[in-house]
């Protein structure tokens, strides 16, 4: 017999984004382990909505379970260039995807909520990156709102982490991989030297949501090959 510490049976999770890249790879690993997923994203999805829609959160708190096990929070965006190219409108909704939303719906979905929530963060909310402020202080965000709201859940045994992945093989970064100097740059700053699958955060999502990790809590898992701990690049 397996052991239950590895396993999701009986347990129900919601992803939001989770029809395509990480957050499909999320929805399928929860599934591997027995659980029960609820897809939420603008199409193909169990609740078609936008999160950024205070209309559409409500909806997505109707639909979801009386007991929600496990929360995960992977709809996001970026749009990368430098801030004076940004427009007013561009920022809020990169703040709107990225912290704003997720905050809220957690909220919202708070008295059905009994034991995990993980947010998708971004190592560009850890380290600088040359463009794109707007997600990088999103997801900066996102991960202080992991640790304070661990602080304030505790007492209701509800678990509170972060991952932040680095670059990761899916389709919304393919025109960038597919660049040789910008790949060549990338790889360089990784010490592992690859470009990370989504099954790969997947893995350290599926991790925070077990209950073999029942005493993790307030953490940022950084998935990103090494790159946020290189100072200088090995030779």
């Amino acid at each position: 017999m397996s052991d239950a510490r590895w396993r999701l049976d009986g347990k129900t999770a919601l992803v939001t984004g989770g029809t395509r890249g990480i957050g499909a790879a999320i929805v399928s690993e929860l599934r591997t382990l027995g659980a029960t997923v609820i897809t939420v994203a603008r199409s193909g999805a169990d609740v078609n909505a936008d999160v950024t829609s205070a209309t559409d959160r409500a909806r997505i708190a109707q639909a979801a379970p009386s007991d929600l096990h496990i929360l995960v929070h992977d709809a996001g965006g970026n749009v990368r260039g430098p801030l004076v190219g940004y427009d007013d409108a561009t920022v809020e909704h990169l703040i709107a995807l990225n912290l704003t939303a997720p905050v809220l719906l957690s909220r919202d979905l708070k008295p059905k909520l009994r034991d995990a929530v993980i947010f998708v963060g971004s190592v560009a909310g850890l380290v600088a990156l040359p463009t794109g402020v707007a997600y990088a202080a999103a997801k900066a965000g996102l991960a202080q709102v992991a640790r304070t709201l661990a602080l304030e859940w505790a007492k209701d045994g509800i678990r509170v982490n972060t991952v932040a992945p680095w670059y990761t093989r899916t389709p919304l970064v393919e025109p960038i991989l597919s660049q040789p100097d910008r790949l060549a740059a990338i790889l360089h700053a990784t010490p592992l030297q690859r470009i990370a699958e989504p099954v790969e955060v997947a893995s350290a999502v599926a991790f925070l949501s077990l209950p073999a990790a029942s005493y993790v809590t307030g953490q940022c898992l950084a998935v990103d090959g090494g790159m946020s701990i290189q100072g200088l690049a090995a030779l």
